[in-house]
């Protein structure tokens, strides 16, 4: 049997390979519908408005461009994103052109594909028109009245809440029992984009 000649090591080489290979591991691509940073939210804080409550102390948050939507099933993104941080995705679909809230729960809206124009609040001269378009998140705390205006006609949104609430609409006024139990609905523990070290948390929790 033959002993196998001696291997060299080339430096040189090894140096120019490395100087090729570091830079194209450095601008691989993103993630898939991930923001390149944390995105900050907007506020909206809305005073009660005849029979529709809005929370008393939380305001509405919405992310703009929090996600890119991407591929064949944009309305993937945020479900993964929000069943991630601890928001079990519960529908696709749209919003109601009524106006409603929901006195057990706080709700996340993702927009995976077109654009809409909601009313936030309530009718005038309390409610607010705000238009949301694919990309953006809004986050709407326990009581907060919404209703759609109008909407594009590829118009996709993703509907998430905490887990073990109860996601019943209404669309009359609580009483005085309800709207104290509406105060108390818990805070969720994470950002439905970020996590337990996302905004939300700290606005929400700033805001009690």
């Amino acid at each position: 049997m033959m002993n196998p000649a001696p291997l060299s090591f080339d430096c040189i080489g090894a140096r120019r390979m490395l100087a090729r290979l570091v830079p194209a591991l450095c601008t691989l691509p993103a993630v898939e519908g991930a923001a390149a940073a944390v995105v900050q939210p907007e506020t909206l804080r809305l005073a009660p408005n005849g029979w529709i409550p809005n929370h008393p102390r939380l305001p509405v948050l919405v992310y703009r461009h929090a996600i890119t939507p991407s591929g064949s099933d944009p309305a993937a993104l945020f479900e993964a994103r929000f069943a991630q941080n601890g928001w079990p995705p519960q529908w696709r679909n749209g919003v109601y052109d009524f106006h409603h809230f929901h006195p057990s729960t706080h709700e996340v809206l993702g927009i995976a594909a077109g654009s809409v124009r909601v009313v936030l609040g309530g009718p005038s001269p309390v409610g607010q028109e705000v238009t949301l378009r694919a990309g953006d998140v809004a986050v709407l705390p326990a009581g907060t009245g919404h209703c759609r205006i109008d909407a594009s006609r590829d118009f996709l949104v993703v509907g998430a809440y905490p887990p073990d609430q109860d996601t019943g609409i209404s669309r009359t006024a609580l009483d005085a029992a309800r709207l104290a139990a509406l105060a108390r609905v818990a805070y969720p523990d994470s950002d439905p984009l970020y996590g337990a070290q996302g905004p939300l948390v700290k606005l929400w929790q700033g805001a009690s």
